[in-house]
């Protein structure tokens, strides 16, 4: 199919031009004109676009990809190696940012939810990026996190009593560490994100209440490969999903 029509289908099942984002979304960098190969990950490092190139990939799909807001604008070294791979190799990249993190079937909130076994209810936070919900079975916040850790095959860090009943909680995948608080006003006894800071420890316990950080990389493998599963089945393309381990 034409990369122009992949990306205005992807935009509006998306509803891409709803969020306000730290980077655009859609075509980032424009290569060939049809798209029969299309690769993915989370993030458009080097190494993945090293993947796609071997691959014979047409483009590249990712949750972070480039030109983030207050980035050094100067093509030079990490980024000028990175474009130089996509532009010589005619491979466009496709990034889906915000968008992808809250769709309610193939977004990272979604797909984390089906392996963690929430069941969501509610939204809260800056553009509803928080899900609310309660586990699907009574859960203590260890065994929350020990769920967790078997299905994303990575320990996280809990702060908080382990013994602490979870009747209801609050997630949002990467680095949102910083909704914690908005969790909490909702009445969740518990919040998962992707990234942990120093304050998150004090709140925790002050307040009695769990956290979970899953990471950052580790949270957001499973959107981007429900999308590019749904694309490829409705437009016959070819894909992968490179999965390039972070600790983050």
């Amino acid at each position: 199919m034409l990369l122009r029509e992949l990306e205005n289908y992807t935009g509006q099942l998306l509803a891409a031009d709803r969020f306000r984002d730290y980077a655009p979304n859609g075509v980032q960098v424009e290569g060939r004109a049809e798209v029969r190969r299309l690769l993915c990950g989370v993030t458009a490092s080097e190494a993945l676009i090293d993947a796609a190139i071997a691959w014979q990939a047409d483009a590249i799909l990712v949750h972070h990809g480039y030109f983030w807001k207050n980035e050094d604008a100067r093509i030079v070294g990490m980024k000028k190696r990175r474009l130089t791979k996509l532009l010589r190799n005619d491979i466009s990249l496709l990034a889906y940012h915000l968008p992808l993190d809250a769709h309610a079937e193939l977004g990272n909130n979604a797909q984390l939810a089906v392996r963690l076994g929430l069941v969501g209810d509610g939204y809260a936070g800056e553009q509803g990026l928080i899900w609310l919900g309660v586990p699907d079975i009574p859960l203590t916040l260890g065994e929350l996190a020990a769920r967790a850790e078997h299905a994303l095959q990575r320990k996280p860090v809990l702060l908080g009593d382990p013994n602490l009943r979870v009747n209801r909680l609050g997630w949002c995948t990467g680095g949102a560490q910083g909704y914690f608080d908005v969790a909490i006003a909702h009445g969740c006894d518990a919040y998962l994100t992707g990234e942990v800071s120093e304050q998150n420890y004090h709140a925790a316990l002050e307040q009695g209440v769990g956290f979970l950080a899953l990471g950052h990389h580790a949270s957001e493998r499973y959107g981007v490969q429900a999308l590019a599963s749904h694309l490829a089945g409705k437009f016959d393309l070819d894909w992968c999903y490179v999965d390039l381990d972070n600790p983050v």
